[in-house]
C-alpha cells in the first residue's frame, strides 16, 4: 500500500516567488503543487486547469456552499481557493501535496489539519518585493499597492508558521524548502506501514 503523502502549506506576500521557488521543489522532491481555484481574469500565459482553475464568482461560490472546498479567501475583490479533491487525489499516490495560499485559508486549515507542515516565505526586504512586482508587469500600480499594503498585514503571521524560508537567492531558498520537506517525511508516523514491514522480515 502506497504511504500517504504530507500536506504542506505555503505561504508569502505576492510577489516574494513562491511559484518560481515551487517549480524547482517540484524537480527534486515527491512534492506536487495543487492547481487552486480562482475568480481572477487569466494572467497572459495562464492556461485553466494548469495555473488555476479559473472560475466564475457564481460557480466558485457554489462549490463553497456544496462543501467542496478545503479552504477559501477573498482576496483583492476576488476569491481564491483549494478544492478538496485536488488535495486528496495528490496524497492518495504517495505524493505531498503543495498548498500556495493565502494566510487566511492557512490559517484555517492549519485548525483543521494540525499535522500539517507550514512553510511562510519572504524576500529580503520590502523594498525589494516592491521591485519584484513592477518587475512582473501584470498589474497597474494601484494593484500593486494594494498587494505591498496586504503584505504588510500578513507578515506579522509567519510566526503561526513553523518554518519562515528568506527568498533572496532562489537556489538557496530552494534548498532550504527541500531540506524541510525532506526533514518532515523522515518522521517515524510517515513510516509506520515500512517499518511494520520491516519488523515482519526479521
Amino acid at each position: 500500500m502506497t504511504e500517504r503523502g504530507m500536506l504542506i502549506i505555503l505561504s508569502g506576500p505576492s510577489g516574494c516567488g513562491k511559484g518560481t521557488m515551487l517549480k524547482e521543489v517540484v524537480k527534486r522532491t515527491a512534492c506536487e503543487v495543487s492547481v487552486s481555484a480562482t475568480t481572477r481574469d487569466p494572467r497572459e500565459g495562464e492556461i485553466d486547469g494548469v495555473h488555476y482553475h479559473f472560475f466564475t464568482r457564481e460557480d466558485f461560490e457554489k462549490r463553497i456552499v456544496g462543501n467542496e472546498m478545503l479552504e477559501y479567501a477573498q482576496y483583492c475583490n476576488n476569491y481564491y481557493g483549494t478544492l478538496k479533491e485536488s488535495v486528496e487525489s495528490i496524497r492518495s499516490q504517495g505524493k505531498h501535496a503543495v498548498l500556495e495560499i493565502e494566510v487566511q485559508g492557512a490559517l484555517k486549515i492549519m485548525e483543521e489539519h494540525p499535522d500539517a507542515v507550514t512553510i511562510f516565505t519572504l524576500p529580503p526586504t520590502l523594498a525589494e518585493l516592491r521591485r519584484r512586482l513592477e518587475k512582473r508587469g501584470t498589474e497597474t500600480q494601484e494593484v500593486i499597492e494594494q498587494r505591498i499594503a496586504r503584505a504588510i498585514e500578513e507578515i506579522p503571521f509567519a510566526e503561526r508558521y513553523q518554518y519562515i524560508v528568506w527568498n533572496d537567492k532562489l537556489e538557496d531558498a530552494v534548498d532550504d524548502f527541500c531540506a524541510i520537506v525532506q526533514a518532515e517525511a523522515n518522521r517515524t508516523k510517515y513510516s509506520k506501514e515500512r517499518i511494520g514491514a520491516f519488523t515482519k522480515s526479521c
